[in-house]
């Protein structure tokens, strides 16, 4: 019998950076797309693990099936903590917005936020809470941290969202400089995912269908 997990996104981008490691665990992928009738999901959860779960939850109970979901995030020390949990409509909440402009002008605000700030206290982290839900509503949550700076200009095309912007703590590696596997094994949404599966094989259990 086939295993289908919907990724709770749109996020062309999203779903190719999970899609190869659910794949692994024998489990086929489907994102938004293939389920047009469901709307847009409002987040209104103050936190990315309340927003996740919101996701998770609704999109389980609509399609029937275990869905997955992320919320994360870019904090900035030096804005404490902005853009957080509303770092995709940073600079513009209008929906269905492309996703390149709308990346493209929350690049362009945090540059000019930043504007004048050295680099030593251009301090920030990519964090991550997934969830997982079953058509009944039971859940499991992990979450995740990259730790790393904000650079003075964008470098890069791979990835998406913040990853021009953001420099690795550790080598100093520009997230959209790397390949998707390297950035799968050091990334805050790598890490979630990562605790996530630690989960799965009895989540799946007692849950899957």
């Amino acid at each position: 019998m086939e295993k289908i997990v919907v990724l709770a996104t749109r996020n062309a981008g999203k779903i190719a950076e999970l899609e190869k490691t659910l794949s692994e665990y024998g489990l086929t992928v489907k994102g938004l797309d293939a389920y047009p009738e469901i709307g847009e999901i409002v987040e209104d959860g103050e936190t990315f693990e309340e927003n996740s779960l919101i996701k998770a939850r609704t999109v389980a109970q609509l399609t029937g099936l275990v869905a997955v979901a992320d919320d994360s995030g870019l904090e900035v020390d030096a804005l404490d903590k902005a853009p957080g949990v509303y770092s995709a409509r940073y600079s513009d909440d209008t929906p269905n917005l492309q996703a390149e402009t709308r990346d493209k002008r929350n690049n362009e605000k945090l540059l000019l936020e930043l504007a004048g700030v050295p680099h030593e206290k251009r301090t920030a982290r990519f964090r991550c809470v997934m969830s997982a839900c079953s058509p009944s509503g039971n859940c499991i949550t992990a979450s995740g941290a990259w730790e790393g700076f904000i650079g003075a200009e964008e470098v890069g095309d791979n990835g998406f969202g913040y990853d021009p912007l953001f420099i690795d703590a550790n080598d100093g590696s520009v997230s959209a400089l790397l390949s998707r596997e390297e950035k799968n094994k050091r990334s805050h949404r790598g890490n979630a995912l990562a605790a996530l599966l630690s989960q799965w094989d009895e989540f799946w259990k007692e849950h899957g269908r």
